[in-house]
């Protein structure tokens, strides 16, 4: 209960009042400033929310180095699970605890609005990507275009699994459309997401891979053999969207925004996606 002399002290609607000595002849107070930090801490600890963000493992760097400035300045913590959109979609699809999807191709997406499992609302085409074909460092410079994938040289080309990650889907119909697949079929293999496929050559355990612009650009181990011209590749597009199971909604639609908006476009860009700029409210 407070006192004649106490000072009233709120954040973020707690409350807490502090009992100061007063100062010789009756007048004006001092708030000791080890115990003012101490409850701002305090307080703004018992608000911080907590959410939960499955993306795409393409994301990875860029969503960490979006969510280490937001964690600062709002105080709320994020938890990444980052994956194939499939297996993320096939997670949250069996009950496991999402605020967020992040997916890197409409089709999972798709998937979870028509279970009823996304705020349709919330749904937007946030970014674009392009393909590109990597060799280890040190590789000669054997695949200088698509074709070279089907040479005899080429032994194993690592690719996310075709028949179900978003990066297999799009190197699949890519290399269908140019009517290589049946060529580079049998030398396939499969990863679980883009991440794997890289790692598989920055290993030498495989010759080739198919993968991202974004993710090449941060491997030290790879080099680009060829790029897919944007004109050329399939259309690759990451749509996010808020889960109808969010246990915190007004936190999380926070981070959604703050995802749509020019702060986090201008970090996604500084990691070479192409941003699509959010239309409408």
């Amino acid at each position: 209960m407070k006192q004649m002399g106490d000072i009233e002290l709120r954040w973020r609607g707690t409350v807490a009042f502090y009992r100061s000595p007063l100062r010789p002849r009756g007048f004006g107070v001092r708030l000791s400033s080890a115990a003012f930090i101490l409850f701002m801490l305090l307080a703004r600890c018992s608000r911080a929310a907590e959410i939960h963000v499955f993306a795409a493992a393409s994301l990875m760097d860029s969503m960490k180095d979006i969510a280490s400035g937001y964690e600062k300045e709002s105080g709320d913590r994020i938890v990444f699970n980052f994956g194939a959109s499939s297996m993320l979609a096939r997670q949250i699809q069996e009950g496991a605890p999402a605020d967020i999807f992040f997916s890197a191709d409409d089709a999972k997406m798709d998937a979870l609005e028509a279970a009823g499992l996304i705020y349709k609302a919330t749904r937007k085409n946030r970014l674009s990507n392009s393909l590109v074909i990597v060799v280890a460092t040190e590789n000669s410079g054997a695949i200088r275009s698509p074709r070279d994938l089907a040479a005899p040289g080429i032994k194993r080309v690592a690719l996310g699994d075709p028949r179900a990650v978003p990066i297999g889907i799009y190197s699949r119909e890519y290399l269908e459309k140019l009517k290589l697949w049946e060529a580079i079929k049998p030398k396939v293999v499969a990863t679980e997401n883009v991440r794997a496929a890289l790692a598989a050559v920055e290993a030498g355990n495989a010759d080739a891979s198919i993968v991202y612009k974004t993710d090449a650009a941060i491997s030290k181990k790879v080099k680009v053999a060829f790029e897919v011209p944007l004109e050329e590749g399939p259309k690759i597009n990451y749509p996010i969207a808020m889960l109808k199971n969010v246990k915190e909604p007004q936190a999380a639609r926070k981070f959604l925004v703050h995802l749509n908006s020019e702060e986090a476009g201008n970090v996604f860009k500084r990691y070479g996606f192409i941003v699509i700029e959010p239309k409408g409210p």
